[in-house]
């Protein structure tokens, strides 16, 4: 009996050593990816100073979240296009490109060709963020929010690993007559371009264009166009059901003329869905927001000489509670539905706000509510990345995925530039209530009466 993904649905393949190599091959990928982006990130605040001057340097680190949320739309094109595969591989491809340019703006002083530079490198961070649909793909539903967490977990291991090379790949780029802190960005474009290359040669079959095939199967309809020909419109309209209606305009294909826009239509009819994308954002927007001011809060707590350590650790415990009990946070949202987990996070991230900003002096305290911040986070990111992927069928899956990265990057990026200017005219207290308040639309999204019948509400039914 073949096991081609091809086959019938009476004759279903077995998915589930495709499943294991793809989650093996993401993971490791997350790893090296990891570590190219955080190595980057890491000298890249410093490099800036020295290029741009220390007020410009903020800008400049801003530049790659945006980057990477903006690459969400030509990524999202491709995947859905051609899978995960090539649009992966691209997104590290720009990544690779942007640390090349980085290494020349370092050797030329070039600010322009800085910022342009570490605009692409969030490619790198697109392609991190984006892997973790791919590990839903072929996932059993009772599975799906274990197998996302365990790719999200990966990227753990890359953070801690790079800041020890970062040193390492310094004195090497100086070997090689580099300027010195754009060693590290050149160690980012091999590490990028070697996830890139494993991606394309070894992701195969592609998890997502194996999981149309399947659907397909089942439904007897053209993967790359839905029931009766009409693309993702058609796909929306058979899988959502007669208790969700979905009125959206017809396409010609899942992968042209769809775009964002389609992604949205779907999401703003789909109450899980609309569940889901708020989740990660708002999750995000507000991380960022407590995260980022925290070690100004400490420098007006501490001495120049002593704030460096107090603040590393602080972050490192930070860093901890958002990716150290990922695979328990899927393991839960898997038990008890991906409802209850994002109410969870959102009950974390406000205790998180109340700790931190009422932590005053007490290096405890706020270390203690940035750990609180990185769990809600979690909860957040992972149980919501689940529930938006189960709430919306195959042919619109990439672009709604896609709308909700760009949707994350940009509320990051929203909150770190506003967050400096509430901290210097109001302080860490009001920043702090500020992001609570934010915190409201998700916890009255999570609290909204699930309507009898509606699919996907807990995540526990499958689209496609």
């Amino acid at each position: 009996m073949t096991t081609d993904v091809t086959t019938t649905a009476s004759a279903p393949p077995d998915i589930g050593p495709i499943q294991r190599r793809t989650l093996r091959l993401l993971f490791s990928t997350q790893i090296i990816g990891g570590i190219g982006v955080t190595i980057g990130i890491a000298v890249g605040g410093l490099l800036a100073a020295e290029i741009a001057g220390t007020a410009v340097s903020g800008l400049v680190l801003s530049a790659a979240v945006v980057g990477g949320a903006l690459l969400a739309i030509p990524v999202t094109r491709i995947i859905t296009r051609h899978g995960r595969r090539p649009g992966l591989a691209f997104a590290y491809g720009v990544g690779a490109v942007g640390g090349a340019l980085v290494v020349l703006a370092a050797t030329s002083g070039s600010i322009p060709l800085l910022f342009l530079g570490m605009l692409m490198f969030g490619g790198g961070s697109a392609a991190n963020l984006q892997a973790r649909y791919a590990a839903v793909d072929l996932a059993a539903p009772d599975r799906r929010a274990r197998q996302l967490s365990l790719i999200v977990w990966a990227t753990t291991v890359g953070a801690v690993a790079a800041p020890n090379f970062a040193a390492l790949a310094d004195r090497a780029g100086g070997g090689l007559g580099l300027p010195p802190l754009s060693g590290p960005f050149a160690f980012s474009t091999v590490a990028f371009l070697l996830a890139a290359g494993v991606l394309l040669l070894l992701l195969r079959p592609d998890p997502l264009l194996t999981a149309r095939r399947l659907a397909a199967a089942r439904t007897g309809t053209d993967p790359a166009t839905g029931p009766g020909g009409t693309g993702p419109a058609g796909a929306v309209a058979a899988e959502a059901g007669a208790a969700t209606p979905v009125k959206l305009p017809a396409a010609p294909s899942a992968g042209r003329g769809a775009g964002l826009r389609a992604g949205w239509l779907v999401v703003r009819a789909q109450p899980a869905a609309r569940l889901g994308v708020a989740a990660v954002a708002v999750g995000h927007l507000v991380m960022v927001a407590v995260m980022a001011m925290a070690p100004v809060h400490l420098r007006d707590h501490y001495p120049v000489e002593d704030v460096l350590p107090v603040v590393g650790l602080v972050l490192s415990l930070h860093i901890a509670g958002m990716y150290a009990l990922a695979p328990v946070v899927g393991w839960l949202a898997d038990r008890l539905g991906r409802r209850g987990v994002i109410l969870g996070g959102v009950g974390m991230l406000l205790a998180a706000c109340a700790v931190a900003g009422t932590a005053g002096h007490s290096t405890v305290r706020l270390a203690v509510g940035l750990v609180l911040l990185g769990l809600g986070w979690s909860a957040t990111m992972v149980a919501g990345s689940t529930l938006l992927s189960e709430s919306v069928p195959d042919a619109i899956r990439p672009h709604a995925q896609g709308l909700s990265d760009l949707l994350m990057g940009l509320a990051g990026a929203l909150a770190g530039a506003v967050s400096g200017f509430v901290m210097q005219w109001a302080g860490y207290p009001v920043l702090s209530l500020l992001a609570a308040v934010a915190v409201a639309p998700l916890l009255a999204l999570a609290l909204r009466p699930v309507r009898p019948g509606a699919p996907d509400e807990e995540g526990r039914a499958k689209c496609g």
